[in-house]
């Protein structure tokens, strides 16, 4: 079983120190699902949302978002981030619920002595509230899911890629 690590001998939180660890290149890549109605991507792609052009806003939201992560989580580490990249994919095609889907994924890295894991994972939570934020008018009913790790490397606990 791990231990866990941000708890202080007290039981209390705490940020990890990670003084001693060796600086390594660290990279992680996360995704998230945005679902919505075939009408929402369609104007979305024909560029006929009011608020603007939807996924360049959602792109430097989720570069935004990775970059100021450990404002959001409290027990992350400030971090030099080297590099942060979002990519979408549409798919057009209508699921059981008649939804189609927008796919995030973000790919962070830094040298540094932790991971960018939640960086990865903030980046893609955030370029997803922004499509909701700029398409809400059209589409309340809007949802998130499959919100994820993909993988991570560098660092004690090496590689890790979701199956």
């Amino acid at each position: 079983m791990a231990e866990f690590t941000h708890f202080n001998e007290a039981g209390r939180a705490r940020m990890v120190d990670v003084t001693g660890k060796d600086p390594t290149e660290r990279i992680a890549s996360a995704q998230a699902k945005v679902y919505l109605e075939p009408e929402t991507l369609e104007k979305i792609q024909r560029g006929k949302i009011a608020k603007g052009d939807v996924l360049a806003v959602a792109q430097v939201a989720g570069v935004m978002g990775a970059k100021r992560t450990p404002d959001l989580i409290p027990m992350c580490h400030p971090l030099l981030l080297t590099s942060v990249d979002i990519s979408f994919k549409e798919d057009p095609q209508p699921d059981r619920n008649g939804r189609c889907a927008i796919t995030i994924t973000a790919t962070v890295k830094t040298t540094g002595q932790t991971g960018v894991e939640m960086e990865a994972m903030t980046a893609v939570s955030v370029a997803a509230l922004t499509i909701y934020d700029m398409c809400k008018a059209v589409d309340r009913g809007m949802s998130f899911g499959d919100i994820c790790l993909l993988s991570k490397s560098g660092g004690k606990s090496g590689t890790y890629r979701r199956e």
